[in-house]
């Protein structure tokens, strides 16, 4: 887990299926390379002009708008499918530190078979194939 994986939502990149595919690999969203996937680039809360301006680290950082009706349905999205909210996360970051929710995140999405990363989209393990969130 690397806080440069962080994206500005409070998505950790570092989860995401995206990040470790073979082909066109997605590097996460502080990328600022306009030749990598064009999801990341026409992401809303990305591109957003306050936090450009602002150049603050998270959404969640002063904003007055905070939390905004795009980044709620981000989260609202992630939370239902894919185990995991950006504004959990971004609440986290900003009582406990980065460091401290790392640290949280690395308990979360280590596979408990073989130490691998589960990735939040699908729940599997990258490794071993385990599926955390199988009922």
């Amino acid at each position: 887990m690397k806080k440069e994986l962080i994206a500005p939502c409070g998505m950790n990149c570092g989860i995401c299926k995206y990040h470790y595919r073979e082909k066109n690999a997605c590097p996460g969203c502080r990328e600022l390379e306009k030749k990598m996937p064009t999801t990341r680039f026409n992401c809303i809360v990305r591109e957003c002009e306050i936090l450009k301006y602002r150049n603050w680290r998270y959404c969640s950082d002063k904003c007055n708008k905070y939390p905004c009706k795009r980044l709620k349905s981000l989260d609202k999205r992630y939370s239902t499918k894919y185990h995991m909210s950006m504004l959990e996360n971004l609440k986290v970051i900003n009582y406990k530190g980065i460091d401290a929710f790392l640290k949280i995140e690395k308990k979360k999405w280590t596979c408990p078979k073989c130490g691998g990363i589960v990735t939040c989209h699908g729940g599997t393990c990258l490794e071993c194939g385990f599926e955390k969130f199988k009922n």
